[in-house]
C-alpha cells in the first residue's frame, strides 16, 4: 500500500505538467500496488482553498477560488481514501507520549500511514523520518 502525501498529490493535480508525467509513469510501474491518500490531506487542501474565499470580502473575487474548491473536490474523489480512525488516533498519541515534535497533520498522516504498515510518500523527508517506524520516500526527487 502507497499513500501520497499532499506534496505529490499537488504534483498529481497539474496533469500536463513534466513532473506529474514521470510521477504518474513511476506510480503505474509498480506492480499492483494499491494507491491512496489521508482524509487528512483532504483537509489541508480544503482549509487551504477556504482560507482563500474568507480573504475576499467581494463575491466577485472568490468565484475563481470556488472553482478551485470544487476542482480539488473532483480530483480527490478520484482517490481511495484512508480515514483518521481510531487505531490511528492511538498511533498519534503514542508518537505525542514519545516526544515526536513534528506537525500536527504530518503526524496524523504518519499516524495512518503506520496503523496500516504502508509506504508514505512525501518530499517531506526532515519531518517524516522523525516518526519511528514510518517509512517515506521521495518520489519527486530530481524532478
Amino acid at each position: 500500500m502507497i499513500v501520497l502525501d499532499t506534496d505529490h498529490l499537488s504534483v498529481l493535480e497539474h496533469r500536463d505538467s513534466p513532473r506529474a508525467f514521470e510521477l504518474q509513469a513511476r506510480l503505474e510501474a509498480e506492480p499492483l500496488a494499491e494507491l491512496f491518500t489521508t482524509v487528512v490531506s483532504l483537509e489541508e487542501q480544503m482549509r487551504g482553498w477556504l482560507a482563500l474565499i474568507a480573504r475576499y470580502s467581494q463575491v466577485e473575487q472568490q468565484v475563481a477560488y470556488y472553482n478551485r474548491l470544487l476542482s480539488m473536490h473532483g480530483f480527490f474523489s478520484g482517490w481511495q481514501m484512508l480515514p483518521f480512525d481510531a487505531d490511528a488516533a492511538r498511533e498519534f498519541q503514542r508518537f505525542r507520549n514519545q516526544g515526536v515534535r513534528i506537525g500536527t497533520m504530518d503526524l496524523k498522516i504518519a499516524s495512518i500511514v503506520l496503523s496500516r504498515n504502508a509506504i508514505l510518500l512525501s518530499a517531506n523527508l526532515s519531518d517524516f523520518e522523525q516518526v519511528p517506524g514510518l517509512r517515506v520516500e521521495n518520489w519527486l526527487v530530481g524532478n
